[in-house]
C-alpha cells in the first residue's frame, strides 16, 4: 500500500504498465507516449522523493518492506548463529542477535526485530523490547568484550514496551543498565539507526563509537505523534512536531549525533533493499577499518568523549 505522498507515483506507474500491456498485446506502437510519460514520471520522482518533508520521511522509515535487522544481518554478514533468552526471565523475540563474520571479520551483532506481517509484528512485539530483550543484548556485549569482537547495533524500535509487565521487571532500570554497559565495551561498537530510533528504547543499544542512520531513518527522544499529543493535545499534529523536532537524517548529521548517513535507492529502503544492503555493508565495513586502529582504552575513550560532546552550544 503506497504512503500518502507515494499515490500520484503509484497512479503513473501503473498506467505506464497499461499502456505497455496494451502494445504487446494489439501491436501498436506506443512507444513516443510511453517516453513522454516514463519521462513525466522520472520528474515526479525527482520532484517527490527530492524534496521530503522530515513527516514523510518517518513515514517512509515505517514502510512495509524496509529491511529488519535479520533482513540486514542475513544480507551483509555470514555464519550468524543466533543465541537467545537473557538468562534470567526468558526470551524476547523483541530482540535479535548472535556471533556473524562480516567479510571475514567476527562480530557480535544484536537488533531491535519488526515482523514482516501482523502475525509476525504480534509475535515480535512490533519490536518494543521487554527487560528481557536488554539483558539479552548485555549478554552479546559480554562476549563481545569477553572475546575481543567488535560489537554492531541495529535500532529499529518506536521505543521499549511501556506496559505494566515490563515496568514490574524494572524497564528504566534496564536500560540505564544497557547503556552503562555498552559505554564501557572495550572493543569497536557501531550502532546503525534502519528506521524508527525511538527514545530510551533506541539509545540503550545505541552508545556507539560511531552512529550511522539509513538516509530516511529517524532517531528522536519521543515519536511524532506522542510529542504532539503532548504539546498540542492532538496527535494528529504530528507532522508540525517532526518538523520541530528536527528528527531525520541530515538534521542529526548537522548537530553531530550522528556520524554517517548510509543512501537509500530513490524512492527508499522498501523499494530496493539489495540496494540497501550494499551500502549498509560498505559502511560497517568502512567503520569497522577506521576503528581496528585504536586499542581498548583508546575505543573506550573514544566513546566517551562522542557522548560528552553531545549538546554543546554557543551564546
Amino acid at each position: 500500500m503506497p504512503l500518502e505522498f507515494e499515490k500520484p507515483i503509484e497512479e503513473l506507474e501503473a498506467k505506464i504498465a497499461e499502456l505497455e500491456g496494451f502494445a504487446a498485446s494489439s501491436g501498436v506502437d506506443l512507444s513516443g507516449e510511453l517516453q513522454v510519460l516514463r519521462e513525466r514520471l522520472a520528474q515526479l520522482k525527482s520532484d517527490t522523493f527530492d524534496n521530503l518533508s522530515r513527516w514523510e520521511r518517518v513515514q517512509l522509515a515505517r514502510a512495509p518492506g524496509r529491511p529488519t535487522t535479520l533482513d540486514v544481518i542475513e544480507g551483509t554478514m555470514t555464519e550468524f548463529v543466533e543465541l537467545y533468552g537473557d538468562r534470567t526471565f526468558g526470551e524476547d523475540a523483541a530482540v535479535v542477535g548472535g556471533l556473524a563474520r562480516l567479510e571475514g571479520t567476527s562480530v557480535v551483532v544484536v537488533g531491535h526485530q519488526k515482523g514482516r506481517d501482523t502475525k509476525e509484528n504480534i509475535k515480535r512485539n512490533f519490536a518494543m523490547p521487554h527487560p528481557e530483550g536488554y539483558r539479552k543484548a548485555m549478554r552479546l556485549m559480554d562476549l563481545a568484550d569477553r572475546f575481543g569482537r567488535p560489537f554492531i547495533a541495529f535500532i529499529d524500535t518506536p521505543g521499549a514496551y511501556p506496559g505494566i509487565s515490563a515496568e514490574e521487571r524494572g524497564q528504566a532500570w534496564v536500560i540505564a543498565q544497557s547503556i552503562q554497559r555498552m559505554a564501557r565495551l572495550r572493543v569497536p561498537a557501531i550502532a546503525v539507526i534502519l528506521g524508527e530510533g525511538g527514545s530510551g528504547g533506541a539509545l540503550a543499544i545505541g552508545v556507539g563509537n560511531r552512529v550511522l542512520i539509513l538516509e530516511n531513518a529517524w532517531y528522536s527522544v519521543i515519536s511524532p505523534e506522542s510529542c504532539a499529543a503532548i504539546l498540542w493535545r492532538d496527535a494528529k499534529e504530528a507532522a508540525k512536531a517532526a518538523e520541530a523536532l528536527k528528527l531525520t537524517a541530515p538534521d542529526l548529521l548537522s548537530l553531530g549525533i550522528v556520524d554517517r548517513i548510509i543512501p537509500e535507492p530513490g524512492g527508499g529502503a522498501h523499494r530496493n533493499p539489495a540496494a540497501t544492503l550494499a551500502s549498509i555493508q560498505q559502511a560497517l565495513v568502512a567503520t569497522l577499518e577506521e576503528l581496528s586502529r585504536l586499542g581498548p582504552e583508546e575505543l573506550f575513550e573514544d566513546r566517551y568523549r562522542r557522548f560528552r560532546g553531545l549538546g554543546r552550544y554557543q551564546t
